[in-house]
């Protein structure tokens, strides 16, 4: 390969994360919204909820009204790559996409990665359970197709579900929900895990609340940084 060109590969895998902002215009459609009608969701009145799974490398995206009690599955996203391996993210250069409760806490219209949707990791159980001083951070949903423990889903698909968790937002949704799980086959993964059992029996009853009743657990994180559902 040409050097240069391996070098410019190289920046762009090792920054895939950084984000940095560059002035680039932010160009979205509002066709994704056709995807909360074919629901019969209020285009006008939503809420969304994002659930990733590692192993089958695919983010879904949920929906329904504001006073609705059920989610419905609107769209499902392939990652374009992957980095890092089936466990929790414990620190910086791990390559490790993060396994947990999260939300959006910041939308990146300028992103070096098209557009991007920012996660707030480390939470508190990440603080806790992982490295003291270097958990990591700058963990995106965005576009293109490199990561280093991000989740790149192309700049085609960037570009609908930046569409619809920027209108959610506008609707007054302060905090879009994403959970991240290492696969959707959570008791057979459990049931064979040579490590990682005992963090991934606490993600279990997040994701089996979800999958039974698609209605959001009210999730809280106790001091020793494991996970609980509020009753």
């Amino acid at each position: 390969m040409n050097p240069i060109l391996l070098l410019f590969s190289f920046i762009l895998l090792t920054t895939a994360c950084n984000n940095p902002s560059s002035p680039r215009p932010q160009t979205v459609s509002s066709s994704p919204l056709l995807l909360l009608q074919k629901q019969q969701i209020d285009s006008t009145n939503f809420e969304l909820f994002l659930r990733a799974f590692k192993k089958e490398q695919i983010l879904e995206v949920w929906a329904k009204e504001k006073l609705g009690q059920q989610f419905k599955k609107i769209q499902t996203y392939s990652f374009c790559t992957s980095s890092g391996l089936l466990g929790p993210k414990r620190q910086e250069g791990d390559r490790q996409i993060p396994e947990g409760c999260y939300w959006i806490d910041r939308f990146n219209p300028n992103s070096k990665f098209h557009l991007s949707l920012g996660l707030n990791y480390p939470n508190d159980s990440d603080r806790k359970l992982g490295h003291a001083q270097y958990p990591g951070g700058d963990i995106f949903i965005h576009g293109g197709c490199a990561s280093i423990g991000c989740i790149p889903i192309t700049n085609r698909k960037i570009e609908e579900l930046y569409a619809l968790t920027s209108e959610a937002q506008r609707l007054g949704q302060t905090k879009i929900q994403v959970h991240i799980f290492p696969s959707n086959k959570m008791k057979s993964l459990i049931n064979n895990a040579t490590q990682h059992m005992v963090f991934w029996q606490n993600l279990y009853p997040i994701f089996d609340y979800f999958e039974t009743k698609h209605t959001l657990p009210k999730v809280w994180i106790k001091p020793n940084g494991t996970y609980a559902i509020a009753n």
